[in-house]
Order: C-alpha cells, then sequence, then structure tokens
C-alpha cells in the first residue's frame, strides 16, 4: 500500500495536482477508499470522542497508505467504528498528537527531542511501535536518460543549503551531464521523510537548499516529476512502486557501488543510507480510555506486515514484530531512539532487545 514552460506554469501545474492527486495512498488497492483514506481536513474537522467508536490518526504521508490500509479492514471488522486518516506530514502531526488532538500519529522518522517535550508539557505520554521498513527513492522523469546513479555526495551537492541558487543546472552536477536546469522536488519541512534525507544525505536534520517545490502530499510530487524532463525529486519507495509507468529510479551510491531501492535491497542493507523504519505513535492514555483502541492497535501489528506489503511497503522481520507486541502489551512508553546522535542506519532489534535488556 506538468509540463513545464517556466516557473510560473511549474507552480501552476503543481497546484492543480495538489487539487486532483490522492490524498493518502499511492494507490487505489486496499487504503484507497471510504473514512480509512480521510484527508487532513476530516481529520481536522474531528475529536477524539467519549464514546470511543472513532479513532483519529494523522501524521505522515509516508505511512498513512499503511494506517489507511489496516483501518479499512478494522472498520470492515467492526461496523460503526470510524477511523480517518489525516496527512498533515510527520511534524504536522506530532503537533496536533502532543495537543492531545489525535490517538495516533504516523511518523516517518521518530520523534525529536521538541516534540518529546511538547508532549511532556501537554501531559501526553506515547506509546512508540515500528510498523514496516521504506526506502527514500530518488526519482528523475522518463525522459532523462543521463541521470542512472548518484553518489551520495552528488546528491548533497544538489540539496545542501550552499546549493540554493547555485546549483541549477544538471551540468553542476556532473559535468558529462547537459546543459539543462535542475527541477527539484521534494516533501515539504513537516515531513519525515525530509528530515531523514536531509540528516543522511547532507548530514544535517532540516539542513537543505530552499528553492525546491515542496508537498506533504507524495502523490503532488509524483505528479511533479511525471510532468517535468528535468525533474529530480525523492520520496517514499512505495509511490514509485504504484507509478513505475510514469517515473524512472535512480540508483544511489552509497561508497560501495550504484543500488537501487527494492524489498530486497532495504531488507539487506545494501540500500544506504536511505532505508530507514516507519513508525506509528500511541496515545498511551487513551488506550485504557479507549477499549476499541487497543483491539485497534493489536489488529494493526497483526496484520502490519501482509498490509504493508500489500501497499508498497517492506514488512519488519517476525522477530521486531513480536517486540513491538511486547511493547505494546506492557503499555512501555517513550522512544527507544533517545539519546542517539543519529538515526541512520541503526538496528530496529538490538535497540529493542537492549530496552528489554536481552
Amino acid at each position: 500500500m506538468r509540463k513545464l514552460v517556466g516557473l510560473a506554469l511549474l507552480l501552476g501545474v503543481l497546484v492543480m495536482a495538489a487539487c486532483s492527486a490522492p490524498a493518502a495512498t499511492p494507490s487505489d488497492t486496499g487504503a484507497a477508499s471510504g473514512e480509512a483514506a480521510a484527508s487532513e481536513g476530516a481529520a481536522q474537522e474531528s475529536a477524539p470522542d467519549a464514546q470511543g467508536d472513532t479513532i483519529i490518526i494523522d501524521g505522515s504521508s509516508t505511512v498513512a497508505p499503511i494506517s489507511a490500509a489496516v483501518a479499512e479492514e478494522f472498520q470492515r471488522a467492526n461496523p460503526g467504528v470510524r477511523v480517518p486518516v489525516g496527512i498533515s506530514g510527520t511534524g504536522g502531526g506530532f503537533k496536533k498528537f502532543c495537543a492531545g488532538e489525535t490517538d495516533i500519529s504516523d511518523a516517518s522518522r521518530p520523534i525529536k527531542e521538541s516534540e518529546v517535550e511538547q508532549c511532556a508539557q501537554n501531559g501526553i505520554e506515547y506509546i512508540e511501535l515500528p510498523v514496516a521498513f521504506d526506502g527514500l527513492a530518488v526519482m528523475v522523469n522518463p525522459a532523462n536518460d543521463w541521470a542512472e546513479c548518484l553518489t551520495v555526495d552528488e546528491l548533497k551537492t544538489i540539496w545542501e543549503p550552499a546549493a540554493e541558487d547555485v546549483i541549477t543546472n544538471w551540468n553542476q552536477v556532473r559535468a558529462d551531464f547537459p546543459d539543462r536546469p535542475l527541477n527539484l522536488y521534494g516533501p515539504g519541512v513537516d515531513s519525515g521523510t525530509y528530515d531523514y534525507f536531509t540528516e543522511a544525505i547532507v548530514g544535517e536534520e532540516g539542513a537543505s537548499r530552499g528553492d525546491f517545490l515542496p508537498s506533504e502530499d507524495d502523490n503532488v510530487l509524483v505528479q511533479g516529476v511525471a510532468g517535468d524532463e528535468n525533474a529530480l525529486g525523492f520520496f517514499g519507495l512505495a509511490y514509485y512502486e504504484q507509478n513505475q509507468d510514469k517515473l524512472k529510479l535512480v540508483a544511489v551510491d552509497g561508497g560501495n557501488g550504484c543500488v537501487l531501492p527494492s524489498a530486497e535491497t532495504v531488507i539487506d542493507g545494501t540500500y544506504q543510507p536511505l532505508a530507514r523504519p516507519i513508525f506509528i505513535y500511541v496515545n498511551r492514555a487513551r488506550v485504557d480510555e479507549k477499549p476499541i483502541l487497543n483491539d485497534f492497535i493489536t489488529f494493526y501489528l497483526e496484520n502490519a506486515a501482509a498490509l504493508s506489503a500489500e501497499v508498497g511497503y517492506v514488512p519488519l522481520s517476525d522477530e521486531i514484530y513480536q517486540l513491538a507486541q511486547q511493547r505494546f502489551e506492557e503499555r512501555i512508553t517513550g522512544s527507544i531512539f533517545e539519546g542517539l546522535g543519529s538515526t541512520v542506519g541503526v538496528s530496529l532489534t538490538d535497540l529493542l532487545t537492549r530496552e528489554k535488556g536481552e
């Protein structure tokens, strides 16, 4: 689960794509129907209800297809329960979650220290649960016949803050690339995908050039790259998998040769540094207040492997799912990433077993 003729037209088409693109999922499979794939606006209009027949989810557009697929199946088995899924981005989702506005926050990166503090100030305890792996895919338009593989250094040259208004042509990235404009598309600054990419590629979370076309909705980025022969963008691998006829995948050389992202290279760790785990965060107090939320999380973890694969993501190992289930059953709060200087390339198994003292 745009054709570019000058900057004005580029911006205009981006707006048109934003209006027409699906809200939360890269495909019509599983995650696309009903209130399970509700827009951000629907989530904003809702509020956690005392009766417990509505579960509010918001956050990452990367994780949304998995949550929406789980929500659809859960609603089918539990008539009368509503599970709208919004896509405010990871950062936007945490703002709502830490204000007590949602029950679950989808996140494509671990919670930041500033968000931990915001939740603490509002008395929100959370249970952090990994649900799948994802690879960040670097993408160009199918008409691009020159960019087959880019090194991490070349990606840094393109995206670092110093590149703004300076690296504007493809031949500035590599001398044998054509003298054509370089048009960039990427997740917005509230996106966990943006945070992870900038940390992995630029070396500092949130540090990048500002002259690119951003969106919190990966479907908008798909439309942008698909309509622009000079485009380069990055977003979750699942969105490429569902749009292979519109996009061209670029291999990444992290120091050991060019590697394309796939389920196999994400799992075996060869697609580095752009492979990562993705998460849901659950309001600890709300689990006790709303029995249906407890049932939903149990259902989520039991079905995450199958449904994440169905919508284009890479399931975790059975061991990690078991550790996540134990974490939820024991109501362990906080983040396994607390105190880590970087989350790039970390082992979930090591962190989860360390937490249990195994």
